[in-house]
């Protein structure tokens, strides 16, 4: 038998529901909720392989100060005293809270209302600052409040979909295949993606307009003088519900022309004119835009250059029309909604002295702070400079994910007070904490979560909490207690929460704020732990809302829509001699974030084993490097290595690189060390997609990779490392400055292997191999030498789930090759069913032409479809080998 739970998917924005099923052994598996909206059923391959997360490896357990365990009682008076110490002495603004898209919603609340209510300090920042801001501060500059007005239905209803800044494939991939579905089933939708980088989105593209990065502005503004010019102009609209039409419009029109802006956009005059005239024929149009739209220094005027263009045609607040933002977390919205970026308050309020008297009445809050604090990169920077002393961080990796990310490790290791919240035991930013508290992960927490389309949705527990790991709104309360706020933060399950943030929402809310799920209000707990999904607002008549705007009402002082005048200006730094490319960050397909959850499931691991350096093959000849050599790339601000991969895809002049790999799993690998700390001014959210950086070759003595069974104690010690999961081992790309001859001493060293060891050496070719065997079991394995002598690593990878080496195989295993009559499966392309490229090819050449006929063959392809396009490409590949 098996316990069932519905509960939600922990990754983007999507917020698929989940039914997880429990067995009395242990085994978690999961599937599609096909009752839940916003997915019907559909996973991609990180929610799919979510059951391959739960374990307790690596996980943070118990309480420790100065990394000694404690009983919680310590660990929280150690915290308690250490901020009342620190704010006697040097007041409220000398501490902060530092929180993330990933805390359920009633923990965002809990946190908000006692840093800025009662503690009383604006420092109140989340990790959502990095992915969101942007689209928040020109939701509010255009409507006056930070709102999403379509739902997933208008982007499978339109007929013209504009996809810019998202790699949406990879990055949502149940939205992308929802689309996908839409636009086979309506031959008149069009598709156009506006990337720098041709990525698998572009399989369902009509168009691709890979602009020069920075430019987007120049793009929407030439649109919106071409539609003030050629129509079609909603003058009623305008009339009654718009205001400031007139001067955007005169900015715009300095560039406006076609050929101006090709010129600014290094895009062909004919592509431009052809976005151009779509947009003004085609009256179902929404634009779909997400980080690479706001991750820049000038996110928010591009936020509101394609809100402009909606509001001139009027396509806002209609069925298939309308501006999408979509959110790269879990709860990012949810986390807006309480407060959680430091210019809010909770329920979407804000600053103004009726918003605070409102907040301070309803909370009986007696040190409500007065004003905005810290946004996350200047709040780290003020911890640098001595400003702030004590911080909480909870359920994020800053250490990874911000920019200039070694400037703000040294800021955090001068901090009098680090205090972690998380699930696991070793990050980047759990070694320098003073305090760590061990907290509940996905499948042992309860509460609620907001999806991109406003949908609220209950995460429910289906795990027993492990060790001494508590909710995060617990650790939270039991603080404020001890700070003499108990009788403020007296709650006892997150239902009492939720209750109190959906009065709050609807208290002297006449409408005036766009936040209200005062339907929700007075739920008891059984509702509230039977809450099917709502799409706020939810006002008092208790009906959901799917659409905004279509009254033609919005958020701002008067009622009206306000047109955002925004001059087109290029990024905060350029390239220059010293560093000539522009430097994008962003996912993989199967990764998420700082890998602390991904990284621990092998099929997440296969797809992409190491970080890489994306390029254009003209800059890969000029910086003298080769596809699958490894290279340096550098920056003013720090460097990062990773392995070419030469892409026609990729926009020449410009470099991707990954953003999840950390100190546990590469050295040298954490991208957001490279990245240009500057932010946008209005809505402070980093220049994650433009840093000026230099390329070049690292070229080591050696390559290698090592295979173990069971994970060493340390990491290897040479020159560069990456480490994946396999099915059964553990894997390390290697690469070190050894000469040959003392490869052997570093193959015993790296194997410390008892029993049989087999080996060779080929001094004149610089190679060695080694592998080490007890009891028929292969224990571990080692390769290396020059890069192109290296053998493939899923054969032998696969050697570690058998109980016993049959003849062959242990004849084979220093070759690396399967014995005659067996093939590698290759690298792998589906992580859904471990289907490799070899595979395949294979069945490509057995006459599988299509990408549906490759799955009915050998399933590749078959469950989240993030590989279809890779199966194409392949397909398309071997037929111009063959034509």
């Amino acid at each position: 038998m098996s316990e069932t739970t519905r509960t939600t998917c922990p990754y983007c924005g999507v917020g698929c529901g989940i039914i997880a099923s429990r067995t009395a052994n242990g085994t978690v598996t999961v599937k599609g909720d096909p009752g839940h909206p916003a997915n019907h059923g559909r996973l991609c391959s990180k929610g799919s392989a979510l059951g391959d997360t739960v374990d307790l490896d690596g996980r943070l357990l118990y309480p420790e100060v100065r990394g000694e365990r404690v009983s919680w009682d310590q660990a929280l008076e150690t915290v308690a005293s250490g901020f009342r110490r620190i704010v006697a002495e040097h007041g409220p603004q000398a501490v902060a809270f530092y929180g993330s898209g990933q805390m359920l919603t009633e923990d965002y609340y809990v946190s908000n209302k006692l840093f800025k209510g009662f503690i009383g300090t604006g420092n109140v920042d989340t990790n959502s600052r990095l992915c969101m801001a942007s689209a928040v501060a020109g939701h509010k500059r255009a409507f006056g409040s930070d709102i999403v007005p379509g739902n997933y239905e208008d982007l499978e209803q339109a007929d013209l979909l504009i996809i810019t800044g998202s790699n949406l494939a990879w990055c949502h991939p149940v939205i992308y295949q929802r689309i996908k579905a839409a636009k086979a089933r309506n031959r008149q939708m069009r598709v156009v993606v506006i990337d720098p980088r041709r990525t698998d989105t572009c399989e369902i593209a009509d168009l691709h307009l890979p602009l020069a990065p920075g430019t987007d502005v120049w793009l929407w503004n030439g649109l919106l003088a071409h539609l003030s010019k050629e129509g079609p102009v909603d003058y009623p609209f305008l009339d009654a519900h718009t205001e400031g039409f007139g001067s955007a419009v005169m900015e715009a029109r300095k560039q406006g022309s076609v050929p101006h802006v090709a010129a600014q956009t290094d895009l062909p005059d004919v592509d431009v004119a052809r976005l151009y005239r779509w947009f003004s024929q085609t009256e179902r149009t929404v634009t779909l835009f997400s980080q690479g739209v706001n991750q820049s220094s000038v996110g928010t005027d591009k936020v509101n250059a394609i809100i402009n263009c909606h509001l001139i045609t009027g396509r806002i607040g209609k069925p298939g029309a309308g501006p999408f933002s979509i959110t790269g977390q879990p709860n990012a919205m949810g986390g807006r909604e309480v407060g959680g970026l430091a210019n809010q308050l909770a329920a979407h309020m804000g600053f103004e002295e009726g918003d605070l008297d409102r907040v301070r009445r309803f909370w009986d809050a007696p040190n409500l702070v007065f004003g905005p604090g810290h946004k996350a990169v200047d709040l780290f920077q003020a911890m640098h400079h001595g400003q702030i002393k004590a911080v909480w961080i909870m359920a994020t990796n800053p250490l990874v994910s911000l920019p200039d990310a070694d400037a703000m490790r040294e800021a955090l290791r001068g901090c009098e007070l680090v205090v972690v919240s998380d699930a696991m035991r070793s990050t980047d930013t759990t070694a320098v904490a003073d305090v760590l508290l061990p907290a509940l992960t996905w499948g042992e927490k309860d509460g609620t979560v907001t999806n991109s389309e406003r949908r609220i949705s209950r995460q429910r527990a289906f795990l027993p909490a492990p060790g001494e790991a508590r909710p995060d709104w617990w650790a939270l309360c039991r603080v404020a207690e001890r700070l003499g706020f108990g009788h403020a933060f007296d709650y006892e399950h997150p239902w009492q929460i939720f209750d109190e943030h959906a009065r709050l929402s609807a208290f002297e809310n006449d409408g005036s704020r766009d936040f209200d799920i005062g339907g929700l209000a007075g739920l008891k707990r059984q509702d509230y732990d039977a809450l099917q999904p709502r799409q706020w607002p939810v006002r008092i008549d208790g009906e959901d809302t799917p659409r905004l705007f279509e009254d033609g009402h919005f958020f701002t002082a008067n009622g009206r829509a306000q047109f955002v005048m925004v001059e087109a200006q290029a990024p905060a730094n350029s390239p220059c001699v010293d560093y000539p490319l522009v430097l994008n960050t962003g996912r993989v397909r199967d990764h998420w974030h700082t890998m602390t959850r991904t990284g621990k499931a092998a099929r997440l691991s296969a797809h992409t084993v190491e970080p890489f350096v994306q390029l254009h093959p003209a800059d890969a000849v000029a910086a003298g490097v080769a596809n699958g050599e490894l290279a340096r790339v550098r920056s003013r601000w720090g460097e990062v290595i990773g392995r070419v991969s030469v892409d026609r895809g990729q926009r020449q002049g410009n470099v991707f690189v990954p953003m999840h790999w950390n100190d546990q799993y590469a050295v040298r690998g954490r991208v957001d060390v490279v990245v240009n700390p500057v932010t946008d001014p209005l809505s402070g959210e980093p220049e994650f997609k433009h840093t000026p950086v230099a390329l070049e070759p690292l070229r080591p003595q050696w390559h290698g990779f090592l295979l173990l069974r069971e994970a060493p104690a340390e990491h290897p010690d040479c020159a560069w490392w990456a480490m994946a999961r396999g099915p059964a081992f553990i894997r390390y790309e290697l690469a070190g400055d050894e000469s040959p001859c003392d490869l052997p001493a570093l193959a015993k060293k790296l194997l410390r292997g008892q029993g049989e060891w087999l080996e060779f050496a080929d001094s004149a070719r610089g190679s060695y191999r080694a592998a080490w065997v007890r009891g028929g079991r292969l224990l571990g394995c080692l390769f290396m030498g020059r890069r192109e002598t290296l053998p493939e690593r899923n054969w032998l990878g696969g050697l570690f789930g058998k109980a016993e080496l049959e003849q062959a195989e242990r004849m084979a295993l220093l070759s690396g090759r399967p014995p005659k009559g067996e093939m590698d499966a290759g690298r792998t392309v589906c992580s859904c069913f471990g289907v490799g490229e070899n595979t395949i090819r294979q069945t490509i050449a057995n006459g599988a032409g299509t990408p549906e006929q490759v799955t009915s063959a050998c399933q590749a392809g078959g469950n989240c479809g993030s590989c279809l396009p890779e199966i194409q490409g392949l397909i398309s590949t071997m037929n111009q080998r063959t034509a």
